[in-house]
């Protein structure tokens, strides 16, 4: 039989999943698929309360934030370049910027209070890796989530090492014993810097993850979904139905037998209550 494809096949989840457990996921836009399809299916989850992140560092800053639940003050806001006329912070996403400082201090803290409880009672943690590369802002010297539009002269670009990456997440597994973890490295490519760049960044954090629980969801874009019809039309991000695929082959990997009927019954509630009747007025 012609064979037309490369199958990915995992190791063994040595983490599964359960509707007992409480799941947090954080890291780049894979992690809001994966997210996104654990709430549908009706786990309790919470995604990305500093929006979408993409580097190591941010990523266990982020937890640390958690951790200590300290609230964000004026001295964290930051005004957006390119005459954006909004606020953020250089711990999140522009997705959460706001016009003025009291009302993106409003809407930071919220989330990371919400998110400061969730952190403290949840057992699972998924986190996707999007890049080794990071910024760091010169006046402070700290690693920043997102440039906000600011001029890249404020900046120093630099591509973490294999080993600062290993440490980063074993400390981070080590301060959490209470908590079990997943890695992936997100199948959206990163082309700032080439083909070349791209891999080996990626190479990066797939040898930084070596060792620790991980899905390979890079993987199985590079190989199984090689073909262009899978990506969308910027060529880096994939389509819908490759996501889908992906997110399939993460809950296939990671969701133990006991659980398989009660998620196919909860994601076809969710399914259906998508299909709503027109209206006959």
């Amino acid at each position: 039989m012609l064979k037309l494809l490369t199958p990915v096949t995992p190791d063994p989840a040595p983490v599964s999943l359960s509707y007992n457990d409480r799941i947090l996921v954080l890291g780049s836009c894979f992690a809001d698929e994966i997210g996104a399809r654990l709430s549908q299916a009706g786990f309790q989850v919470l995604c990305n309360p500093f929006g979408t992140l993409y580097n190591p560092v941010s990523l266990c800053n982020a937890v640390a934030r958690l951790e200590s639940g300290v609230p964000f003050t004026a001295q964290d806001v930051v005004e957006m370049g390119a005459q954006a006329g909004r606020v953020c912070s250089f711990w999140h996403h522009t997705s959460f910027s706001r016009e003025t400082a009291g009302e993106f201090l409003q809407h930071a803290n919220a989330a990371l209070a919400e998110a400061s409880a969730f952190w403290k009672s949840c057992n699972r943690v998924i986190i996707t890796l999007g890049t080794a590369w990071a910024f760091r802002f010169d006046e402070t010297g700290e690693t920043v989530a997102n440039c906000l539009k600011r001029p890249g002269t404020e900046f120093t670009r630099y591509r973490l090492s294999v080993e600062q990456t290993r440490l980063l997440l074993r400390d981070l597994l080590q301060r959490h014993p209470d908590k079990q973890f997943v890695f992936t490295v997100s199948p959206i490519r990163h082309l700032a810097d080439g083909a070349h760049g791209n891999q080996l960044s990626k190479s990066t954090l797939l040898l930084a993850t070596e060792g620790l629980p991980y899905f390979p969801a890079y993987e199985i874009m590079m190989d199984e979904l090689r073909d262009y019809r899978w990506w969308a039309e910027d060529l880096v991000h994939p389509t819908k139905q490759a996501a889908a695929y992906i997110c399939d082959r993460f809950i296939d990997w990671i969701l133990p037998p006991r659980e398989r009927d009660l998620y196919e019954t909860k994601i076809k509630e969710w399914r259906h209550a998508q299909h709503r009747p027109l209206s006959m007025d």
